[in-house]
């Protein structure tokens, strides 16, 4: 039977100077995890590259795993806040205008180190943490959905939870792929007929 690793932050950092050393592991968790890869990282490596002993660096986290955990959860936390930004942005907007600005954000959320993007999609479900992402990619949902809601006069759909949970599903996708295996999508004019595309699927989904 495979041991069960704890993937449970050691302790929580309450004060500012805690706060600013595991804000340092992180960042050094994501510099290796970008350079070398799950597999070949470590947490002695982590440890140097954030300029800490081991001892120190266990005091926080226990585990390879809990800092993986916690890069995945923290880098979940900016995208809810980067969602929720631009839904905030284009509130009072149409759907069309709403669902470009959708693909458009998530196209720049996963070309923040899209190396990163692969070893958390890789290795977080291996790891046992999924339900800590799930639980934050609700709320995406729910902001999506709140945002149907408010605009039940542009769309024809019946279940606005399904449809939420569409719609972002499908976006996170696209670009996902996009970004990690055909960047070529991505550059000059070929970028606005990505964005097009996605939009008018999500558009004509959303007014079937």
């Amino acid at each position: 039977m495979p041991r069960k690793v704890d993937t449970n932050p050691r302790k929580q950092a309450s004060q500012e100077r805690s706060r600013l050393t595991v804000d340092v592991i992180l960042e050094a968790t994501t510099r290796v995890l970008i350079k070398d890869g799950y597999d070949r990282a470590s947490t002695n490596k982590i440890a140097s590259e954030a300029g800490l002993s081991i001892g120190s660096l266990y005091q926080y986290f226990p585990s390879k795993e809990a800092l993986v955990a916690a890069v995945s959860e923290r880098h979940s936390r900016e995208v809810l806040q980067l969602i929720r930004g631009t839904l905030e942005k284009v509130a009072t907007s149409p759907i069309e205008m709403a669902a470009r600005e959708l693909v458009s954000v998530a196209i720049d959320a996963h070309r923040v180190n899209p190396k990163l993007h692969q070893v958390l999609a890789e290795e977080v479900p291996r790891i046992g943490r999924l339900k800590n992402v799930e639980a934050i990619n609700h709320n995406v949902y729910q902001l999506v959905e709140g945002y149907l809601d408010a605009h039940r006069d542009e769309i024809n759909v019946a279940d606005l939870d399904i449809a939420a949970f569409i719609c972002f599903t499908a976006v996170d996708a696209l670009t996902h792929a996009a970004v990690l295996r055909r960047p070529d999508m991505l550059t000059n004019e070929r970028a606005e007929i990505f964005v097009n595309g996605v939009t008018n699927l999500v558009v004509r989904y959303l007014k079937k």
